[in-house]
């Protein structure tokens, strides 16, 4: 673990890889420090921002030194089921791409519980990951200039659900009706950093 300072009031922890991220993230918010008012993970570091009048950032570097992260640890968070309808163009093709039927890919994507490791690209844009999905699913070789929102993809080792129309190289399996981001919601992100979260085959078309 790397520690450097972000300004006056942040420290910024560097690792090598998301599951040492998500191991610290999940300690710190566990057993937070005093004085944290926030902490961002992403995909090699997490940011904890502070309130100095309660903590220093030398105090706060030695607090963190003394954690011991669970190798393997998650971040407790509520459940989330999202529905989808499994009729998403790139379907046909992730599941060859991962040697399977269609079915079973969405088997496979229904029985796992996902966890929101860090959220990044588009406000509401959660990167979710699971141990229980050990895929690495390839980009589209040509992004489509805009993905509809509601779109539930896949890439790399991650899942994830387009909040709005945006450009995108993710692998479209499915379709959900649950907005990810709604101004008028509080929390406006339906999927935080933290959060678990189940996707519900509610209209499979094969």
């Amino acid at each position: 673990m790397r520690v450097l300072s972000s300004g006056t009031t942040a420290l910024l922890l560097e690792f090598d890889d998301l599951d040492q991220v998500l191991a610290m993230y999940t300690a710190l918010t566990e057993d937070r420090p005093d004085g944290v008012v926030d902490i961002v993970p992403a995909a090699r570091t997490v940011l904890l921002v502070t309130d100095p009048a309660v903590t220093s950032l030398a105090a706060l570097e030695a607090s963190v030194r003394a954690l011991t992260p669970r190798p393997g640890g998650r971040p407790p968070g509520e459940l989330v089921e999202v529905p989808v309808t499994y009729d998403g163009p790139d379907l046909p093709a992730a599941a060859e791409l991962l040697g399977c039927a269609e079915k079973e890919l969405v088997r496979r994507h229904t029985a796992t519980v996902w966890t929101v490791a860090f959220c990044g690209f588009a406000p509401g844009f959660g990167y979710l990951t699971s141990p229980d999905w050990p895929f690495d699913m390839p980009r589209r070789p040509t992004p489509r200039a805009s993905v509809p929102p509601g779109s539930v993809a896949l890439a790399g080792e991650f899942c994830g659900v387009y909040p709005r129309a945006s450009p995108g190289g993710w692998q479209l399996v499915g379709q959900t009706a649950l907005a990810a981001f709604d101004l008028s919601r509080d929390p406006a992100a339906l999927l935080r950093p933290g959060t678990r979260v189940r996707f519900v085959d509610v209209g499979s078309q094969v």
